[in-house]
C-alpha cells in the first residue's frame, strides 16, 4: 500500500513539473532570451522584431525575423534569426523578400 501511495505521488509530482515547463511565463523568458540574443547580434540601431516562430521539438529553433538598419544612413535590412534552445546561440542571416 504505502508503494502504491508513493508511485501514485511521483506521478502527480512530475506532471507537475511537466505542466510548469510549458507555462505561459516559461514560454515568455524564451521568447524574451530569444529576441534580445538575436536583437544583440545584429547590431541593428533600432530594429523591429517578429513574433517568435517556434520549431517542433526535433528542430530545436526559434526563429525572429528583424528589419532595420545598422548604422546611419544605410539602407534597411532583412535579417532571419535561428535561436538555438538547447545552445542559447544565435544563427543571423540576409534575406530578400520575394526577389526585391
Amino acid at each position: 500500500m504505502l508503494k502504491r501511495i508513493a508511485f501514485a505521488l511521483l506521478s502527480v509530482l512530475s506532471t507537475a513539473a511537466v505542466a510548469n515547463a510549458s507555462s505561459d511565463s516559461a514560454w515568455n523568458a524564451l521568447f524574451a532570451k530569444a529576441n534580445g540574443t538575436c536583437i544583440g547580434q545584429s547590431r541593428m540601431d533600432t530594429p523591429e522584431a517578429s513574433a517568435p516562430v517556434v520549431f517542433d521539438d526535433s528542430v530545436g529553433k526559434i526563429a525572429v525575423m528583424l528589419r532595420g538598419k545598422v548604422g546611419k544612413n544605410k539602407p534597411t535590412v532583412n535579417l532571419i534569426c535561428l535561436y538555438d534552445k538547447k545552445t542559447g546561440k544565435a544563427s543571423l542571416e540576409e534575406f530578400r523578400w520575394l526577389g526585391k
